[in-house]
């Protein structure tokens, strides 16, 4: 068990001290408080807190212990209010009580670093349907260590989970926390999330976790009217009580200009980085932290400072941490250093990446394929920094509310065939490709059909029956880790996208990272429904060009055409700005990657 030895109350919510358990909590507008809960049979009158400055209450009680339950009892005038403790890491459910939590966990030799942010490949993962055992309850923790494998095979080097802060229910997608510091009880509490994070590390993984502070709720809220008071009938001490509390999500906006809040959502974000190890944030839908309406001129400045401040100190002590934005906006000053004025994110969800990928893909037909609308995703920076955005074709958002995966968009009700195989591999084969952080969404590397519905796992039989698309991805991953040092240019920072061809709809581009053999790679895309024989395009470099990945292999899908392909011995011959060039073969709907083997003739 943890202990500390308390001269005074220190911190907030529960303590565990020496001498007993230390409590404290904010409820400025208070006449009284007292704690009740196991330790003193719930007896509002056993236990009164003092008041401390600035609207403070602490108390100590020496016959309380770890696991023991407890609620706050406040007044205010007539009325009263039993309190689930705001800063509570445990909580018995979202409506229930909290839970005097011991923080103690054995992390063994947990050093884990994670890799370079140009290193990285992002699984985004949902607890509750990711690996569901019981079909009558979510998945948990413990459920998705059991599928570890899967991401080892696959090449995954950092997994993002969705919110798991304790919200209404037991199904949710997570993004509406009722308890920011609890852990939902019905994935296993604080204690089986350690134990992921722990196991994760081990297996190599780094852990991202998704944070909400937009909005809180917005429902199961005991932080609404938390001591009594509020204007406009409005959430009280924790939120705006004006115009600016109003969200796509309720009127549930935190009061970023208010010290008290601001520390609360600060104290947050440490904890997950301090108490459980995570490698990086990623902030939901930052344009409400920044914007009343997320989208005009309705600036929250204070939201702003609160997002630098934050960024700004968890950069300081651990440094090589991610913190990601989810805007979709386009503002690079997100990703510019709180010191420039910028917001301080190590990088952002990219619209201007997965939009167009998916607008060309789900054409129904091939003439309407935009090869310029690919060209200019593909080369989008924010600070002239390629890692500064997160690249994907398939996320939570882009798969519900009226959308679906790719697959499914491509053949809707028929995910399984040709064209819904080749196209979603194609829209994934560039997010691994191109500049950027790729990310994945769970199941896209077995097609996984459908859209995402917290209800609704996945299915894990089609790992088995997409065993060659498992495969491919793991390749294109390999790939993009270098980790055959044959094509270290997918880690760099540069892009040229040399050949744009809207009639034959062909795409081709040159990756590096400083250039030369095993570094320079080039990547033929096909967005036509037929074969490309003896295509030629310029190369950077004379000799010959290895087929490294062609997603056209039979081996990948018995579905698959695998049109003949061969390796690339260029000519003198100026093409797309290169001295050189070469003839290339491509079957519909493909992705061909070459390179050069690092000694020449090898």
């Amino acid at each position: 068990m943890s202990v500390r030895v308390c001269d005074k109350v220190a911190g907030m919510g529960a303590v565990i001290c020496e001498q007993g358990v230390a409590f404290r909590v904010w409820a400025p507008n208070a006449d009284s408080v007292s704690l009740i809960g196991d330790f003193n049979d719930w007896s509002p009158e056993a236990s009164p807190m003092e008041v401390e400055e600035n609207g403070y209450w602490s108390v100590m009680i020496e016959g309380a212990k770890a696991g023991d339950e407890y609620k706050f009892y406040i007044t205010n005038g007539e009325k009263t209010f039993e309190r689930i403790d705001p800063y509570s890491r445990e909580v018995t459910n979202s409506v229930g009580n909290s839970i005097i939590h011991d923080p103690s966990f054995d992390w063994g030799e947990d050093n884990f670093q994670m890799a370079n942010h140009n290193e990285l490949v992002i699984y985004e993962m949902h607890i509750g349907t990711y690996h569901r055992v019981n079909p009558d309850a979510p998945g948990d923790f413990f459920d998705a260590i059991e599928k570890f494998n899967h991401l080892k095979k696959l090449g995954i080097n950092a997994i993002e989970i969705m919110p798991v802060a304790e919200f209404a229910g037991d199904w949710s997608w997570g993004y509406n926390p009722a308890h920011i510091f609890a852990i939902e009880q019905a994935y296993g509490g604080p204690p089986a999330l350690k134990r992921f994070i722990k196991r994760a590390h081990e297996e190599g993984f780094a852990v991202i976790m998704d944070v909400v502070y937009n909005h809180f709720g917005p429902s199961d809220l005991d932080l609404w009217q938390f001591d009594g008071w509020s204007e406009n009938d409005k959430g009280g001490i924790y939120f705006y009580n004006d115009w600016k509390s109003t969200t796509p999500w309720g009127d549930t906006r935190p009061d970023y200009g208010r010290s008290e809040v601001r520390q609360f959502i600060y104290d947050n974000a440490n904890m997950w980085v301090e108490e459980y190890h995570v490698d990086g944030l990623r902030y939901d839908m930052t344009a409400y932290i920044r914007k009343v309406n997320g989208i005009d001129a309705s600036d929250i400045p204070e939201g702003w400072t609160l997002m630098q401040w934050i960024n700004q100190d968890l950069a300081a002590k651990f440094p090589g941490i991610l913190l990601v934005a989810e805007d979709l906006q386009g503002d690079s000053w997100l990703t510019r250093q709180a010191e420039e004025g910028g917001a301080g994110f190590s990088t952002q969800w990219d619209a201007h990446f997965v939009h167009p990928i998916r607008n060309v893909i789900q054409q129904p037909e091939d003439a309407h394929r935009d090869m310029g609308m690919i060209s200019e995703a593909l080369n989008y920076k924010y600070n002239n920094d390629a890692f500064q955005r997160v690249i994907y074709s398939e996320s939570h958002d882009e798969v519900a509310n009226g959308k679906a995966r790719v697959a499914e968009e491509v053949s809707p009700g028929a995910a399984d065939n040709y064209f819904a195989q080749k196209l979603s591999v194609l829209a994934a084969s560039m997010a691994l490709t191109a500049p950027g952080i790729p990310m994945l969404l769970q199941g896209q590397a077995f097609v996984e059909d459908r859209w995402f519905d917290d209800q609704d796992p996945l299915d894990w039989d089609r790992a088995k029956r997409f065993k060659g698309i498992v495969r491919l991805f793991g390749d294109l991953i390999s790939l993009r880790r270098n980790l055959n040092n044959v094509s270290r240019g997918l880690t760099g920072q540069h892009i040229n996208v040399h050949h744009v061809n809207n009639v034959d709809k062909v795409v081709a581009f040159h990756r590096w990272n400083e250039g030369g053999r095993g570094d320079d790679v080039i990547v033929l895309l096909n967005f036509k429904n037929e074969a490309k024989e003896n295509y030629q395009i310029g190369f950077p470099s004379e000799g010959l060009w290895r087929v490294r990945l062609n997603s056209d292999w039979s081996g990948y899908s018995e579905d698959f055409d695998d049109h003949p392909i061969h390796d690339v011995s260029t000519i003198p011959d100026n093409r797309d700005g290169y001295p050189v060039s070469g003839e290339v073969s491509i079957g519909p709907y493909s992705i061909i990657v070459l390179s050069q083997d690092l000694e020449a003739g090898k």
